[in-house]
């Protein structure tokens, strides 16, 4: 079963149930997977589909920062319970051992030798990490490798 077909799935089960909180943040997602496809004009594969959700993560992650230094925590345990729900549907994050592996292949297997090969490592590494660890830690991890 497709990671949108699941969640299409969960919605059902959660308004079965009347699970508002979670049937509402299960909405968002589907809205924001949907809105893609209409942007693109095409079906969504499965990476595409996990890097919606890890934007929607992203974005609350920040929305958390910002509700806590402005002192509004029940907007921010808001965002904390959708950062839940949505971290269900992605990928178990890599641990630093298993990330640090899979930079070194990246590396040799793109042939990388500098900074400037930073680009072909990336373009490697992106469709096995998505949604299992943040772009920006995996960018600054690679550029200290290459000896940024």
């Amino acid at each position: 079963m497709s990671l949108k077909a699941r969640i299409t799935e969960d919605m059902k089960t959660a308004m079965r149930a009347q699970d508002k909180p979670r049937l509402g943040v299960i909405r968002l997602m589907l809205a924001a997977i949907k809105q893609q496809e209409v942007d693109t004009r095409t079906e969504l594969d499965e990476p595409t589909v996990l890097a919606v959700l890890d934007k929607m993560g992203k974005q609350r992650r920040e929305s958390i920062r910002q509700y806590t230094d402005a002192g509004r925590m029940d907007l921010a345990d808001q965002e904390a319970f959708e950062i839940g729900v949505i971290q269900a549907y992605l990928p178990q994050p890599l641990d630093d051992a298993a990330l640090a592996a899979l930079i070194q292949q990246g590396i040799e297997l793109s042939g990388a030798e500098s900074v400037r090969d930073m680009g072909k490592v990336m373009n490697w590494l992106k469709p096995q990490v998505q949604g299992r660890t943040d772009m920006g830690k995996l960018s600054g991890l690679i550029k200290a490798r290459l000896g940024g």
